[in-house]
């Protein structure tokens, strides 16, 4: 069976990885960027290098936008919004959800088909175990194709709302920065007794494994709201993370990372909640 032509408009560092999977797949793959000369080693690979986004969708097949953000989106496909009617969209620009949304009711105005998409995974891991792509939008897009999406990564669909991808997305990129930036911190912490970040990532990396196989037993305290404490209060808890606080300036370091947590506990401890599971901070955030 001949294989899916795919247009890819965007040539940073995740739409290149995304077009040369593309290539090895097989897929006949046109390619275009706003800044010129990021497309030798693909055009090298066999793509189709198109000089402006009205000769990129030319052709057939889907067509998959992985710009910098929402506003580049609409800059991109506005001028060429006329000549979309009947095609095929697959938006996996890092887009809110509700950015998402508008685009999926921009595209269906204009009769295009709308598939939104968050990438779970660096450049690097495109088309390697543990690369994934959250869907969600047009059934019709993700069922069709989903052979082709399989070639970036695991594809998984999460319904018709067009927002529901990224806000999925977003919510686990927010773990992911709060984790990097809490080793940060460490690491910032104990370079002032000399010791390297490698040394102090071969102890973070089991510690934080370790850790992350107590989310479940938190996600249980939000879901049910039920927050008496098993083991640790917050007052215990408020006691360690002032500790924390007192040494991290001792050593020079800003708490800027710790300050948000420390807030939330604060607040939660002042509002009489002190002899409950730390967990209860999920209320704060809510609020």
């Amino acid at each position: 069976m001949p294989s899916t032509p795919v247009t890819l408009l965007g040539l940073g560092a995740m739409g290149r990885a995304l077009a040369a999977a593309l290539l090895q797949g097989g897929h006949p793959t046109t390619v275009w960027n706003r800044t010129p000369g990021r497309d030798e080693d693909l055009r090298a690979a066999g793509a189709t290098a198109a000089a402006t986004v009205a000769d990129a969708i030319a052709g057939s097949g889907p067509i998959i936008a992985v710009l910098l953000d929402h506003a580049s989106v609409h800059a991109t496909l506005d001028p060429v919004a006329d000549k979309l009617a009947g095609r095929q969209l697959v938006n996996l620009t890092s887009t809110a959800p509700d950015e998402a949304r508008e685009l999926a009711a921009w595209a269906a105005a204009h009769g295009i088909d709308y598939l939104d998409g968050g990438i779970m995974a660096v450049p690097s891991m495109i088309g390697q175990p543990g690369s994934s792509i959250l869907y969600s939008g047009s059934r019709a897009v993700f069922d069709e194709h989903r052979e082709l999406f399989e070639t970036f990564g695991a594809a998984e669909y999460f319904g018709p709302d067009a927002g529901l991808a990224s806000l999925y997305d977003f919510a686990l990129l927010s773990a992911m920065y709060l984790m990097f930036a809490g080793f940060a911190h460490g690491a910032a912490m104990v370079a002032t007794a000399g010791v390297s970040a490698q040394a102090f990532a071969e102890r973070a990396i089991p510690w934080v494994q370790a850790m992350a196989a107590g989310l479940g037993g938190h996600a249980a305290y939000f879901d049910s709201g039920d927050y008496t404490a098993e083991t640790q209060s917050l007052h215990f808890n408020k006691a360690a993370l002032d500790a924390i606080v007192r040494a991290t300036r001792a050593a020079g370091v800003r708490p800027t990372v710790l300050a948000p947590v420390k807030h939330l506990i604060d607040e939660q401890v002042a509002d009489g909640h002190g002899a409950e599971s730390f967990a209860r901070v999920f209320e704060g955030l809510r609020a």
